[in-house]
């Protein structure tokens, strides 16, 4: 990674980590790492594109979140925003959105974005962790999250419950995640990224941790029957599962997600849950 000289990168190993060694690593690498992820993917996110992940999957198509004709006057809380690309596309189309993440410098990113367009709806942005959201109950009409908070957090059903609580009833949260076969395999986009390596089964979280030990990243895994079981155990009804398939017209390679492998295997999951009953 940029911030580290060679001598100085993290090892890399599996090992358990705790929620709160888990939000500390995600805050400070995101922080570290917030200017070189936004000028590496910027140009493919878009400054107010709403895209579910590295097919390019778009909002604009999928809808999953419902016609862009009713989110006028929504109220959308978008958690893991990042530079909140997601929200400004939900802000044109009339929807009022608020952008939460855990970074401080991602969200200086949207201020960059915001300072160099003005167009769009309003959008208010909020510093803090998903697992406790400064919000009242029922606050939101929709929330979302593309590859937010949720990969990182060694407990996804406490964010979970604490979106249904802000979420009124009848509510619909979408949230896309690696897909969890991918942690079956190496993460490379080539040839060698498509033979199984490693159990699906083991959830043991991948670190990264310095010299003292002391993690510096961390991504939990949770099989496909996990994060169903996760939904359900916070309130949620699951209504969808969405394995975009990699189009012709993405060529490009980020990370392990590349059109070799996007052929072949899902890079991607997208769980669509309403918040039923009151």
């Amino acid at each position: 990674m940029s911030q580290y000289a060679k001598d100085d990168e993290p090892e890399a190993t599996r090992r358990d980590a705790s929620d709160a060694e888990s939000s500390r690593a995600s805050r400070g690498w995101w922080d570290r790492n917030a200017d070189d992820y936004q000028r590496e993917h910027g140009g493919f996110l878009g400054d107010d594109r709403f895209v579910w992940g590295p097919e390019g999957l778009d909002e604009a198509d999928a809808a999953l979140l419902g016609p862009a004709a009713e989110l006028k006057g929504r109220r959308v809380l978008e958690i893991g925003a990042g530079a909140a690309q997601c929200s400004r596309w939900l802000a044109a189309q009339g929807a009022l959105p608020v952008a939460l993440d855990l970074s401080h410098r991602q969200l200086q990113h949207a201020l960059r974005i915001a300072g160099d367009d003005t167009g769009g709806g309003p959008l208010d942005l909020v510093q803090a962790d998903a697992g406790a959201l400064p919000f009242h109950d029922g606050s939101f009409d929709l929330a979302c999250s593309a590859y937010g908070a949720l990969p990182f957090v060694a407990d996804p059903v406490r964010v979970l419950r604490e979106v249904r609580r802000v979420l009124r009833p009848g509510g619909r949260f979408v949230f896309s995640v690696t897909h969890p076969i991918r942690w079956a395999f190496p993460d490379e986009p080539g040839p060698e990224g498509l033979s199984v390596a490693a159990s699906y089964f083991d959830r043991t979280p991948y670190v990264e941790q310095g010299d003292d030990g002391r993690a510096v990243y961390v991504e939990h895994h949770r099989t496909v029957g996990d994060r169903v079981r996760d939904v359900v155990a916070a309130g949620f009804r699951l209504v969808d599962l969405v394995e975009p398939e990699w189009p012709d017209w993405n060529a490009q390679e980020w990370g392990g997600w590349s059109p070799l492998r996007g052929h072949l295997i899902p890079g991607t999951a997208i769980f669509v849950c309403t918040a039923d009953g009151a």
